[in-house]
């Protein structure tokens, strides 16, 4: 593979994903230094449609901080690149825009509160005298996430979990939209088991087509905790370069949806 196979795709998707997904690394938001307490959604799904909507400060309290996690970087300032707000994102088909708000870290419907987070993982270090194209691989194989959490009142989050699993079987085959006047197409949209640890969960990957043929996975993961509904919005650039499918990163849902239950 050479360098400019390597450079030429990543750049390519970068440009029509990255400002739109996860830069995370592109901001100098504040990392608290403490834990929050738990969310006081209510974990049992039979009482979930009276469990209280939580405060944009209650939320803040149970969204992830720098303490929660083992490695990479959590900021709690989510820069303006990676905020973008419901008018910025519009799918050409209503039926899918649940899909477009979710890959862009868009909270779905009429949320009572709204907080944001940003993970990004670490790059592993190249061993000395490491190819340039290898290292270049390496550099570019790190997860990044936007982490989400909206609450809803009078059943609206169980509502959300709905409008994801009917846009995932109306759009499989795919779908396009714009968002922050970028023009996406994704190829298909699959469903998967989601994470436990929550009332309801879902795992979603949608394809977006990128320049020169290469396609762009992104992870999604959907879960409600009472009336509070987290989305997950991962991608992996050294994996979309390779072609190859990097994994969601479980550890960074399942200590977040720690915190909610």
């Amino acid at each position: 593979m050479r360098t400019t196979a390597v450079r030429r795709p990543a750049l390519a998707v970068s440009a029509a994903v990255l400002a739109l997904l996860v830069t995370a690394c592109g901001g100098n938001g504040d990392s608290d230094s403490g834990k929050g307490d738990e969310g006081k959604a209510d974990a049992s799904a039979s009482a979930a449609p009276e469990a209280k909507a939580l405060t944009a400060a209650e939320l803040e309290k149970a969204a992830l901080v720098q303490a929660d996690v083992k490695d990479g970087k959590v900021v709690t300032k989510v820069p303006a690149t990676d905020d973008l707000s419901a008018d910025k994102v519009k799918a050409d088909d209503e039926a899918c825009q649940t899909l477009a708000n979710l890959q862009a870290a868009v909270p779905v419907g009429s949320p009572a509160a709204t907080v944001k987070r940003s993970w990004t993982g670490e790059a592993k270090k190249p061993a000395e005298g490491t190819d340039p194209e290898e290292a270049m691989a390496a550099a570019l194989a790190v997860d990044k996430v936007l982490v989400t959490l909206a609450s809803y009142e009078d059943g609206g989050a169980e509502q959300v979990m709905k409008d994801v699993d009917a846009a995932v079987e109306k759009c499989a085959g795919g779908f396009t939209a714009t968002a922050a006047g970028e023009k996406l197409k994704f190829l298909k949209a699959a469903r998967a088991e989601g994470p436990k640890g929550a009332d309801e969960s879902v795992e979603i990957t949608v394809t977006m087509a990128a320049d020169e043929g290469v396609e762009a996975p992104v992870k999604i993961v959907v879960a409600r905790t009472g009336a509070t509904v987290t989305g997950f919005s991962a991608i992996n650039f050294g994996g979309i370069v390779a072609g190859e499918k990097a994994p969601f990163p479980t550890r960074i849902s399942d200590v977040q949806l720690a915190k909610l239950g």
